[in-house]
C-alpha cells in the first residue's frame, strides 16, 4: 500500500512540474520572447535596441540572483536615469514568476 502511495505522489509531482514548465514557457513566449528572443539571446530588434543581455551566456546568468530575476519580473527594471528598460509582467503570480526565473536558468548553455 505504501509503495502505491509513493508511486502516485511521484506521478502527481511529475505532472505538476510538467505543467509548471509549460506555464513558464507560455509566459516566456507571451511576455519575454519579443525582446529577449525565443532562445534568450536578446537578438531581436527590441533586444538590440535595449542592449539586452544574452541569457544563454553563463557569465550573464551568474550576474544575477534568482531573487533579482524575480524582482525584475514582478517590478520591472529602470536604468540609472530612472527610465524604464523592462516593464513588470502584469498579473503574474509569485509562483509563475519563480517558474519563469527557473525557465531562464534553463537557457544557459
Amino acid at each position: 500500500m505504501k509503495n502505491k502511495l509513493i508511486v502516485a505522489v511521484v506521478f502527481s509531482l511529475g505532472s505538476v512540474l510538467t505543467t509548471w514548465a509549460a506555464d513558464a514557457q507560455a509566459n516566456w513566449d507571451t511576455s519575454c520572447a519579443k525582446c529577449h528572443g525565443a532562445d534568450g539571446k536578446g537578438e531581436t530588434k527590441m533586444g538590440k535596441k535595449l542592449n539586452i543581455r544574452d541569457f544563454t551566456d553563463a557569465k550573464v546568468q551568474e550576474g544575477f540572483t534568482d531573487e533579482q530575476g524575480f524582482k525584475a519580473i514582478k517590478e520591472g527594471l529602470t536604468d540609472k536615469t530612472g527610465k524604464t528598460t523592462m516593464k513588470a509582467i502584469e498579473g503574474i503570480s509569485d509562483d509563475e514568476a519563480k517558474a519563469l526565473v527557473a525557465f531562464v536558468r534553463t537557457l544557459k548553455k
